[in-house]
C-alpha cells in the first residue's frame, strides 16, 4: 500500500471531513472510493474508445448503455 499526499484548502478539507462523517466513513475511505470510481471511469472509456475505433456500432451503444448506469450509480453515492 503506498501513502499519498493531498494538499487542498482548509475550507475543502473541512467540507470533505463533513462528508465522511455524513456517510460514516474516514476520509480515507471517502477518497478511496472517489478515486475507484474516477479509475472506473477511465477504463470504461478507454473501452468505448477502442470499440468505436473498430466501427461496431452495437456494441459502442450498449457500452454507452454501461456508462450511463454507472454514472447513475455514481450520483446516487454523491446524494447520500
Amino acid at each position: 500500500m503506498s501513502v499519498i499526499t493531498l494538499r487542498v484548502t482548509e475550507e475543502k478539507h473541512e467540507r470533505i471531513k463533513s462528508l465522511a462523517v455524513s456517510r460514516g466513513v474516514s476520509v480515507n475511505k471517502l477518497i478511496d472510493e472517489a478515486m475507484t470510481l474516477m479509475i472506473a471511469k477511465q477504463d470504461i472509456e478507454t473501452r468505448f474508445k477502442a470499440r468505436a475505433a473498430k466501427g461496431d456500432i452495437t456494441a459502442g451503444i450498449a457500452l454507452l448503455d454501461k456508462v450511463l448506469e454507472k454514472r447513475e450509480a455514481y450520483d446516487k453515492t454523491l446524494s447520500r
